[in-house]
């Protein structure tokens, strides 16, 4: 909406616009066939009086901004944020009053809100975060912001004012965790009060400028219902772990980058009983676990003096102290592996945990350098039957390139035969043929896993055709080269 300005000696009009002398119909805001040679001076006069309107705007947030912190600053306890907030739209009313300018009640709650995020919350990007439909937000340097939703990189018209303004905002959100990030320390990853992720990368390291990234997360917790809903899993293979889960199965969940690997750990880890004692350890806590027995613990980088520093490594040798009956790793990354190996392999089971990898198979492998880097002269035989021993279950999740996440392989970890792991597929992303209708979805393999026994220890029972295998679309049936 252009800005407009009192006139002292008339109505309220629009600024004028010397280069715009366009007519437009007062009955149908369309330009009249008589001024039709004049329709391109007259859309780059309305263009400019956008711009001009949107300068104006931001000019206004700025000079509001600095009055009201002015003021706050010795007249309002800080610490409450109730009063504060109070005392905002109350010197927001007084100094809007000041300023020459009229707007819309909605552009005038838009302003107020602005203002509100720049001196509580997190500034321009506050709205984003706010918005339930966007599920990461990643800010370039001050002048782009960019967003994910439906699984889409979008770009916004929403941008910071310089350098400066970022590192305001990046400072917000790591000083109440007792981290800091500078030109020695240019990289922290920190978390938002509502448990999004956040990572932060500033220059020299950044050429762009200080970068943001902040992976959201629902505030409501996804339940099984939500996944099998949503697609991410098929009903039949959700029962399936979670008998697994409540029959104590150590459990690795592991994919790509942004695969819903997090998330769908927080599902499993819903079908922990109750009664069971639970330790969690991530860098920055992002599992929403709903038991009342949760111990959640969180890695620390070194201070400022470079000293101080607890590594997960150092949480799991200690969590194994604690009396746990559960440990969930959020994400193993380097020689941690190691000791999350030893406590599988020292009584502690139904522990879990998320891998990055490339595949089933190739998660193994990960297992296996994670733990060299450990620093440990352990023959690669005797790291792959620990492997073996420990791990019961692996639940491999993709991104697709509609951008869902699908788990697309559930794969029973046997043992080992000769220098290599034993695995199976139990249930697998297949193309199947449903009614003369071509359809994907993770389908049993007519294989049933070798954990039944435990399972069944456990009280935990499937029909015997549960595993049972549905027709599959052959890739040379549906390509019309078969019989």
């Amino acid at each position: 909406m252009p800005v407009v300005r009192r006139n002292q000696t008339g109505p309220l009009r629009p600024a004028e616009n010397p280069t715009s002398t366009g007519i437009l119909s007062t009955q149908t805001g369309v330009l009249n066939p008589a001024t039709a040679p004049m329709r391109t001076s007259v859309e780059r006069g309305l263009q400019m009086n956008a711009a001009q309107s949107k300068s104006a705007i931001v000019q206004i947030r700025q000079r509001l901004h600095s009055k009201i912190v002015a003021e706050l600053r010795d007249s309002v306890d800080l610490s409450d944020d109730l009063g504060v907030r109070r005392e905002i739209d109350r010197l927001f009313g007084r100094f809007m009053a000041e300023e020459d300018v009229i707007l819309s009640r909605t552009e005038r709650a838009k302003l107020q809100n602005q203002v509100t995020a720049e001196i509580l919350g997190y500034g321009p990007i506050q709205e984003l975060i706010n918005d339930d439909n966007v599920s990461e937000i990643m800010v370039n340097g001050p002048s782009q912001v960019w967003i994910e939703q439906d699984g889409r990189l979008l770009r916004t018209d929403i941008h910071f004012q310089d350098d400066e303004h970022v590192m305001r905002i990046i400072n917000r959100i790591v000083a109440p965790l007792g981290r800091h990030v500078d030109e020695a320390s240019p990289m922290v990853d920190a978390r938002l009060p509502d448990g999004s992720r956040v990572n932060v990368i500033i220059p020299p390291l950044a050429l762009i400028g200080p970068t943001i990234s902040i992976r959201k997360f629902s505030r409501v917790p996804f339940t099984a219902d939500d996944m099998v809903r949503m697609g991410t899993i098929t009903k039949k293979a959700m029962v399936f772990l979670d008998s697994c889960v409540k029959s104590g199965l150590n459990i690795i969940v592991a994919g790509g980058t942004s695969s819903g690997k997090t998330t769908f750990l927080n599902v499993l880890s819903s079908f922990i009983p109750n009664d069971e004692r639970i330790v969690t350890i991530e860098d920055a806590a992002e599992l929403q676990l709903q038991q009342v027995h949760v111990i959640p613990l969180e890695s620390r980088p070194n201070n400022i003096e470079g000293a101080g520093e607890v590594s997960i490594r150092d949480l799991v040798v200690n969590s194994l102290r604690m009396r746990p009956d559960r440990i969930i790793v959020g994400e193993c990354r380097s020689k941690e592996a190691l000791d999350m190996l030893q406590a599988m392999n020292t009584g502690h089971d139904g522990c879990m945990t998320t891998i990055h990898s490339n595949g089933a198979r190739d998660t193994l492998s990960r297992i296996e350098t994670m733990v060299l880097m450990a620093g440990t002269d352990l023959p690669l035989r005797a790291i792959r039957e620990q492997v073996a021993s420990a791990f019961d279950m692996l639940v491999y999740m993709e991104r697709l390139d509609d951008g869902s996440r699908r788990v697309t392989a559930i794969s029973e970890i046997l043992g080992m035969e000769e220098e290599t792991v034993l695995m199976q597929n139990i249930f697998q992303f297949d193309t199947i043929d449903r009614d003369g209708r071509t359809v994907h979805e993770l389908r049993p393999q007519g294989l049933r896993p070798m954990v039944m026994r435990k399972l069944e220890r456990s009280n935990h029972y499937m029909p015997t055709d549960f595993f049972e295998s549905t027709q599959v679309i052959s890739t040379a049936t549906r390509l019309g080269l078969g019989r």
